[in-house]
């Protein structure tokens, strides 16, 4: 069995301050840990040990061809929908076009390099509460989608092991193993627009 990684790209700590800041008050839900709020562009069950520095070399490839991005949390769901809910999430606006061709980008690199991603299609959110059972949960939808938060400029991705049941109350401890940055291979010019 192989490590379980993904890739994403980590809000910086004042968009978490920030939405961390309007969910607090909101209490009757298991809160994700800020520190761990990030939005997956691939999702990899297992990666063998021998196979990561390949990995990280196609990862930093495919970042490398894409541009930075602005970005900003708002809007919200549910999955697998509001009225049958697991997860609540902020939805992402901004360069969601350049967003989603980085997910595809980083996802074709890592299947071509035995790393094959998770078979969800991809769907720009950030995770805020992960229910335990079903639950109807539209009206915490409504309250979440009233949310806008800061811009920021995306200016890398994080390739991120996880190890399950190793953190606070038996979730996930995250460990970022490379930030990469975007646009490296791209004319300065081209990187901003």
């Amino acid at each position: 069995m192989g490590q379980r990684m993904f890739v994403a790209v980590v809000p910086p700590p004042a968009v978490r301050e920030d939405l961390a800041s309007f969910l607090e008050p909101r209490a009757g839900h298991p809160w994700i840990d800020p520190e761990q709020w990030h939005l997956t562009l691939a999702f990899l069950e297992s990666v063998r040990e021998a196979r990561i520095d390949e990995l990280l070399d196609a990862l930093a490839s495919a970042a490398s061809r894409r541009r930075p991005m602005q970005l900003a949390l708002a809007g919200a769901g549910a999955f697998p929908e509001p009225a049958r809910a697991k997860v609540l999430w902020i939805g992402v606006e901004g360069d969601a076009e350049e967003l989603q061709r980085t997910a595809g980008n980083v996802r074709a690199a890592a299947a071509h390099h035995g790393a094959t991603p998770d078979g969800k299609e991809f769907r720009a959110h950030l995770s805020v509460s992960r229910l335990r059972k079903v639950q109807h949960e539209a009206k915490w939808v409504d309250v979440l989608s009233t949310y806008r938060g800061p811009s920021w400029t995306a200016s890398s991705i994080e390739l991120i092991a996880s190890y399950l049941h190793e953190g606070p109350r038996g979730r996930p401890r995250y460990e970022t193993v490379a930030s990469l940055p975007l646009g490296a291979d791209l004319p300065h010019n081209a990187r901003g627009q």
